[in-house]
């Protein structure tokens, strides 16, 4: 198995604010070239010790002509 960018994985830690959540980027995960695991890489470690991983949005296509 080869990784692609498309494998990776974006690690969130979630922070209540009153009605609103915030969202803040802490890592990555890459996986394991035999697809049974992920290394993760943190770059903060939250106080919570919750971590999201999420498929990373793609960008938007650039509309200016």
């Amino acid at each position: 198995m080869t990784n692609t960018n498309s494998d990776i994985m974006i690690a969130y830690t979630i922070r209540d604010a009153g009605e609103t959540k915030h969202w803040d980027r802490v890592g990555a995960a890459f996986p394991h070239k035999d697809g049974q695991g992920f290394d993760v890489v943190l770059d903060a470690l939250p106080v919570s010790g919750r971590i999201t991983l999420r498929v990373p949005l793609e960008k938007p296509a650039d509309t200016q002509q």
